[in-house]
């Protein structure tokens, strides 16, 4: 089925997509240090406080307050995607790239390749971009021996790319 693609500036995440992307970052109500050598993160993988300062251990959340402030970073994530994708996008691709741009934060999505490749209208590459970014503190988390130490991210990296090319849901 050929899917249409409209507008960034008119496309918003859907409610599937938030599901799955609150469901790759997982739940804690306390702040934790997700793997070794990152920032920690709460709730549903939020690095910030709702003031805007980092996140710091000592910090707790409640399952409502952790989805207000991921649908806050969400609306970040969506602007900086907004501001950068000058070309129009199918609903699926939006929201693979919106969780990608949560993932690994606003900057690194507008300087990537994957958004250059999207705005000359490469929508197969930039989708093919997404399993570039598998890698950990230079580890490749979709190797095998790597499976503890970050293989969630290769997971999700695979399913983003997956849902970018209309495959499947988050």
């Amino acid at each position: 089925m050929i899917r249409p693609r409209t507008a960034v500036a008119a496309l918003g995440l859907s409610a599937a997509a938030l599901v799955g992307l609150v469901l790759h970052e997982g739940y804690s109500d306390r702040a934790i240090i997700p793997v070794k050598g990152d920032v920690p993160t709460l709730g549903f993988g939020s690095t910030t406080r709702a003031d805007g300062s980092p996140v710091r251990l000592s910090d707790t959340t409640t399952p409502p307050q952790a989805l207000a402030r991921a649908l806050r970073d969400v609306q970040q994530f969506e602007g900086a995607l907004k501001t950068c994708v000058t070309v129009p996008l199918a609903q699926h691709e939006y929201d693979a790239y919106v969780s990608f741009a949560y993932n690994v934060g606003p900057r690194a999505f507008c300087q990537s390749t994957l958004v250059k490749k999207i705005n000359t209208q490469d929508y197969s590459g930039a989708c093919q971009e997404l399993l570039r970014w598998r890698f950990f503190q230079g580890q490749d988390c979709a190797a095998p021996a790597n499976a503890r130490l970050c293989g969630g991210l290769a997971k999700r990296r695979e399913a983003e790319y997956r849902q970018c090319i209309g495959e499947a849901a988050p």
